[in-house]
């Protein structure tokens, strides 16, 4: 195939090699399967919409559909899907210049005015062809008026018309019109087809590529055909003909992918000094600062992946670094310190992007990144403070501190647990750890000491045991306010002296966990966590209380004498119950509202006469 035409323009990649048949398509295989199905029974639609991000063949299939529908030959003479030998009508429709196929572009065609002249043209019978086909592109750009006009062609067209939408924007398109439509969703095209057509395309130039070349190509293409061709096309203009990957990465602004993983180490490792070194020369060769953050979260990315689904690193659009040492991290750092560099370099790419200073805004997130690389998680932190506890009571046992832990139980730089090292030591942990370890530790002898043994020892100077005692301690401090609320909103899930576990009702205030926290470390003198439980718990107060109201209420209208008394003073009814206090007791009867006795003997029913 020439590279040039009869009149010596040069015609890019994407023009050039642009599927003209189905055979043609890439990554497409599902429509391709029902079309062919459809076709050879009979069962052709009215319309299609097709629909997929820029660059994935909308466009070109359906010129290759109306192809199909309008094929003709000397021996075949119907619609079909095997366009191998070319027909009446085939190079002139995939040219766009047939007359009874009709292509309007709806960005520059969006008024009822545009629609109203197809619907008036729609009656005429084609004039040489099987079929006469509208294709209308970025269909989602018509406006209402015409989108209404045309539902009514669209739903009953005449046998001689078939409708092709194309659209980047399917969610702008009415679901009046969708719904009088065949949909397909031409899918992204896997790196792995990319990369291959790429290199049938190169030996069909002679292009001199590796393949390092073309897996960058097809990764900056995103899933998209034309988009792939057209950087291929740059590449070897770029490299006068020989493209390379210095060449791509030169090209494109990219960072060596090695030089990436090698900066994705330094933060990990928490060597701040080291990676900011490393983002400075990457940078200097003509990196762009965005770009390399974008690769860092790939790469993160990746890493966590292959952790999942191993098989991902067998993927050719990846390079041998990537595979080998994206393996290698996906074992060695946790899923929450993966989590937590995403969260982080998603954030500081979007401060990057809207930064006057990109490069120092760059190097402030890698400042980031690396400090909280050397910091234990949330997890880890609380055993440091149990580790620090344990560590202060055997030393008090043993009759003073042991060297090393300063007989204290504050978490501190100096004083960090084992799987919190300091920057620049590299170990693993495989429940959380904060920071890359490739150094395996050593065992951690079992404690002498439970931590609930210690935590019993440290109880509180005023023993809570349930929510009734908060509700009490919230009483005899006279916050009222903090009182009904815990009344109304507390589920109990479990309590022990420092450790409160509740799950609250759904109108709770947002505020009470950490309101909770605060009061009752005030109140009680000692430090309470407050967490949120996903079991259900028990009741509140405040349901406890309605539900024995409503048992004692329905106890008391069963009772006979009450009964006897309602039923001989008509509009009588019962508006509270009291406990009668046990012979031999003081103290005042107590209502349902009130802590119930163990004696359940009615008291006096107290009646309102309407």
């Amino acid at each position: 195939m020439d590279t040039k035409t009869a009149d010596s323009a040069y015609r890019v990649l994407a023009r050039k090699y642009r599927p003209q048949n189905f055979d043609d398509l890439v990554g497409q295989e599902p429509m391709v399967r029902t079309l062919t199905n459809a076709f050879e029974t009979g069962r052709i639609a009215q319309a299609w919409m097709l629909t997929g991000v820029r660059g994935v063949g909308k466009t070109t299939t359906a010129r290759i559909l109306a192809r199909a529908l309008n094929y003709k030959t000397a021996e075949i003479d119907k619609p079909t899907i095997d366009l191998s030998i070319p027909g009446e009508h085939c190079q002139a429709i995939m040219e766009g210049r047939h007359v009874d196929v009709i292509e309007m572009d709806a960005a520059s065609h969006t008024g009822i005015d545009d629609i109203r002249e197809i619907i008036e043209q729609v009656r005429y019978r084609p004039v040489s062809a099987r079929y006469k086909v509208y294709i209308i592109d970025e269909v989602h750009m018509l406006s209402n008026q015409a989108f209404n006009g045309l539902l009514k062609t669209l739903e009953e067209p005449p046998p001689h018309v078939k409708f092709i939408f194309a659209t980047t924007e399917i969610r702008k398109v009415p679901i009046t019109v969708l719904s009088r439509c065949q949909r397909f969703d031409l899918r992204r095209i896997d790196a792995n087809m990319l990369t291959g057509l790429l290199r049938k395309i190169a030996d069909k130039e002679s292009i001199n590529v590796d393949a390092a070349s073309l897996a960058m190509i097809a990764r900056a293409g995103e899933g998209s055909a034309r988009d792939s061709l057209s950087i291929f096309d740059q590449a070897i203009a770029h490299g006068a003909g020989n493209v390379d990957a210095e060449t791509v990465r030169s090209m494109l602004g990219l960072a060596d992918r090695a030089r990436i993983i090698d900066l994705f180490e330094m933060l990990m490792r928490g060597d701040v000094a080291s990676a900011l070194r490393e983002f400075r020369a990457q940078y200097d060769v003509g990196a762009d600062p965005s770009v390399v953050l974008s690769d860092l979260a790939d790469f993160n990315h990746l890493v966590t992946r292959i952790r999942f689904t191993p098989d991902v690193a067998d993927d050719i659009s990846l390079s041998e670094d990537e595979r080998v040492r994206g393996k290698d991290y996906a074992d060695k750092l946790s899923i929450r310190v993966l989590s937590r560099t995403w969260q982080m370099l998603l954030k500081g790419i979007a401060e990057v992007d809207a930064s006057n200073r990109p490069v120092q805004a760059a190097e402030m997130l890698l400042i980031r990144l690396a400090h909280a690389a050397d910091l234990p998680t949330l997890d880890e932190a609380l055993k440091s403070l149990e580790n620090g506890a344990l560590s202060s009571a055997q030393s008090s046992q043993n009759g003073g501190p042991r060297p090393g832990n300063g007989g204290g139980s504050t978490m501190s730089r100096s004083s960090a647990p084992a799987d919190a090292v300091a920057p620049g030591r590299a170990s693993v942990t495989s429940g959380g750890g904060a920071t890359m370890r490739l150094v395996e530790q050593s065992p951690q002898p079992e404690p002498a000491v439970s931590v609930q043994a210690i935590v019993e020892e440290q109880a509180p100077a005023v023993p809570l045991n349930s929510v009734a005692d908060i509700v009490a301690l919230a009483d005899k401090q006279r916050n009222m306010q903090f009182k009904i609320m815990v009344k109304n909103y507390v589920r109990l899930v479990s309590i022990k002296p420092g450790r409160l576990e509740i799950n609250l009702t759904d109108d709770a205030p947002k505020t009470l966990l950490t309101e909770l926290s605060q009061k009752l470390s005030e109140w009680t003198g000692m430090r309470w966590m407050v967490s949120l439980s996903r079991e259900q718990g028990g009741q509140t107060i405040q349901e406890s209380e309605t539900s024995r109201r409503d048992s004692m209420l329905s106890d008391a209208r069963a009772d006979p004498d009450v009964a006897a008394i309602l039923s001989r003073f008509p509009g009588a009814k019962i508006i509270n119950v009291k406990i009668a206090t046990p012979a031999g007791q003081s103290g005042d009867p107590e209502t349902m509202d009130g802590a119930i006795p163990g004696d359940d003997t009615l008291a006096p029913v107290e009646e309102d006469d309407d």
